[in-house]
């Protein structure tokens, strides 16, 4: 089974209740590398009240803790640009 864009998004959306937020889907700029087998590469864009206050590495734990269960599912890569309202 292998983990979509759409699915990113909902658990993000039910737990950090983003302002803004983009999933891009690029693992079509993978093919051929060996994690490409593993899984899918994704860059998440989100901007989240959750995130204020908190250092990058904080930001970045929340995503992946949001996403926890869908990280066996076949996500290999994650690229977080992650954002708490009123950033630059």
């Amino acid at each position: 089974m292998s983990v979509a864009g759409p699915e990113i998004e909902a658990a993000l959306r039910e737990r950090l209740q983003p302002e803004r937020l983009e999933v891009q889907d690029d693992s079509h700029l993978h093919a051929g590398h060996a994690g490409a087998r593993e899984g899918r590469h994704f860059t998440v864009r989100i901007t989240a009240a959750a995130f204020t206050g908190q250092t990058r590495i904080a930001r970045h734990r929340l995503v992946y803790d949001a996403l926890s269960p869908l990280i066996p599912k076949g996500i290999h890569a994650l690229a977080i640009v992650a954002r708490a309202p009123g950033d630059a």
